[in-house]
């Protein structure tokens, strides 16, 4: 008894001592309580249209089922799956190191000792049964259970099963970041699809125009009433107009090309209507409070659960500082010899021992991995307040763009409709010769942009419903 407190206490003092020699740094203390504006500016409306299910928000019919192929296919979707299942079996991985390990087995070995040695000059004195003296060539055998165990006294273990659970989570959000954009990318995609097949409709209803206004040029000039110039100055305009055919036909190629990619689907037609284009509306939307952005963008809450797993780190990195207790332990049979290895109880052989290290000198390496868990933690912080701040302007800028595309809109509609009559009086004047023809050449130019400006500004403000529905949040659920 004497002998086990005078250990016991040579033990003590050692860990003491090396818990007080460990100057451990304190944990950096932040303050992640961002502040956040209580409202956008001209809303207090709390509903918001990024709680609606996407296939919900969405009334088209061909693009639903484009975005619902997307969500089964796509390859950063899928690897985004995979993170989650490394996330997923780190988790695992750090449970089963709270458990003790039992591994089970067996050696089998053969050995010779010099003869000036203890154990040799020990073997050589010694019988190994009654008149037979010990081999100096011995075999060993042994078959049993090996087992060991970390105490986790400081909660190192249990904190970096935090960690990896908390990054488990994260892995989660980011895969419906991926897909809300997956979602919103698409969409975009489509509707400048539809913008561009009304737009060549438009070119070549154009080029129909200016071919027959070619045609009544090239009949005055027959009759002197025109130059020649007049004549080239109506063909080259036909001739732009066709060479813009072309260049959209290349663009409805590549924006083809574009969702059929993010489809994980080699080039193919994509279906769609075109004239949902112009007897369909932008949805309205409700842009709620801030606040909701905390609950519903799976970007803010990835930066959320990433800056907790940092802090689980940190106290992982933390709690190296301090001893470790380890328990380890085997029991099985052991013997020099087959014949003999289940004889019981003299080949029985069990062991048991506890080892407790702390680092004393030479802390550099452990110092390093603090400092760096520590480095990471406000790196998560500053990662978490720019999401939100990231957040809020997106949402404060299309709710912005909305507005001023729906004025641009109704302008520039009025436009059109100017610019189509002025056709049909330029036309007029120019037969009876009370204009000239580049009035008729600046009307009809005119009038054509005006009508690819328009089918532009509406697809601008599908786009913006479609980017404020994403900066709320919408699109993964």
């Amino acid at each position: 008894m004497k002998k086990f407190k005078k250990y016991s206490t040579i033990v003590f003092l050692i860990l003491s001592a090396t818990i007080n020699s460990c100057k451990i740094p304190a944990i950096v203390q932040l303050n992640d309580n961002t502040s956040i504006q209580k409202t956008y500016i001209d809303s207090i409306d709390s509903t918001n249209s990024g709680n609606i299910v996407w296939r919900n928000f969405f009334s088209d019919k061909q693009l639903v089922s484009l975005i619902d192929t997307a969500i089964k296919n796509n390859y950063d979707v899928l690897l985004t799956l995979q993170d989650i299942e490394i996330a997923k079996n780190d988790v695992r991985f750090r449970h089963g190191q709270l458990l003790p390990f039992v591994n089970a087995g067996g050696t089998a070995g053969v050995e010779k000792v010099g003869t000036y040695t203890s154990q040799g000059a020990g073997d050589a004195s010694a019988d190994i049964l009654p008149g037979k003296k010990v081999p100096e060539i011995l075999t060993n055998y042994y078959l049993g259970f090996q087992a060991s165990w970390e105490a986790d006294i400081w909660g190192k273990l249990h904190n970096a099963k935090k960690a990896a659970y908390t990054k488990y989570l994260s892995s989660v959000e980011g895969r419906n970041f991926v897909q809300t954009n997956l979602v919103a990318e698409i969409a975009n995609s489509y509707y400048e699809l539809l913008a561009l097949d009304n737009q060549l409709d438009i070119i070549r209803t154009n080029i129909l125009l200016q071919q027959n206004a070619l045609d009544i040029v090239r009949i005055q000039k027959e009759a002197a009433v025109v130059t020649e110039l007049a004549v080239k100055q109506f063909e080259a305009q036909l001739l732009k107009s066709k060479g813009m055919e072309f260049d959209v036909l290349q663009q409805i190629t590549e924006n083809e090309n574009k969702i059929n990619f993010l489809l994980s689907r080699y080039p193919q037609k994509i279906e769609r209507d075109k004239s949902t284009f112009n007897t369909q509306m932008p949805v309205q939307v409700n842009v709620g409070i801030p606040a909701q952005q905390l609950k519903n963008r799976p970007d803010i809450k990835k930066a959320a659960l990433e800056l907790m797993a940092t802090k689980f780190d940190v106290k992982v990195a933390q709690a190296e500082f301090y001893p470790s207790l380890r328990i380890s332990g085997g029991l099985g049979y052991q013997a020099f010899k087959q014949a003999y290895l289940f004889s019981s109880p003299q080949s029985l052989a069990f062991g048991l021992m506890g080892d407790m290290f702390g680092p004393l000198i030479n802390k550099n390496a452990i110092i390093a991995e603090y400092n760096k868990a520590n480095a990471y933690q406000i790196q998560a912080l500053y990662e978490y307040q720019k999401a939100i701040l990231n957040g809020f302007v997106e949402v404060s800028n299309e709710m912005s763009n909305i507005k001023n595309l729906e004025k641009s809109y109704n302008l520039k509609a009025k436009e059109v409709e100017v610019l189509t009559n002025s056709i049909d009086i330029a036309n007029d004047l120019f037969k009876a010769a009370r204009a000239n023809y580049l009035e008729v050449l600046m009307t009809q130019r005119d009038a054509l942009e005006s009508k690819l400006q328009l089918v532009e500004t509406k697809k601008l403000q599908f786009n913006a419903v479609v980017n404020i529905y994403r900066g709320l949040g919408g699109g993964w659920n």
